[in-house]
């Protein structure tokens, strides 16, 4: 089982979640995070972090959010890992709780 990025992420991306994992396991692209499912050890340490709930443990994703395990396997390949905590986008809680944002994601 892994944790994964979720739609919540896009255009806040905070990096509470960045600052606790163990093994480095974060990506960082233009306005999200993703997770390498290869490298997490499923230690639960980085999904309260999270002030926008934005990961889940892939076991609750719903159905409309099944995509976004593979969406994350995708960009773990090609963004670079994070591993040191950074300031949120300036507007980041102008997005925290907007819905339907995937249109939005910046590869």
């Amino acid at each position: 089982m892994t944790f994964v990025v979720i739609e919540n992420c896009i255009k806040c991306k905070y990096t509470d979640c960045v600052e606790v994992c163990p093994v480095d396991c974060f990506h960082e692209g233009p306005n999200m995070l993703v997770i390498d499912p290869d490298e997490c050890i499923d230690c639960t340490l980085c999904e309260p972090e999270c002030p926008a709930e934005a990961i889940k443990s892939e076991d609750d994703l719903t159905d409309s959010e099944q995509h976004f395990l593979q969406l994350n396997i995708e960009l773990a390949k090609d963004w670079p890992v994070i591993n040191e905590m950074k300031e949120p986008p300036a507007d980041a809680d102008e997005w925290k709780g907007v819905a339907d944002k995937l249109q939005h994601l910046a590869r």
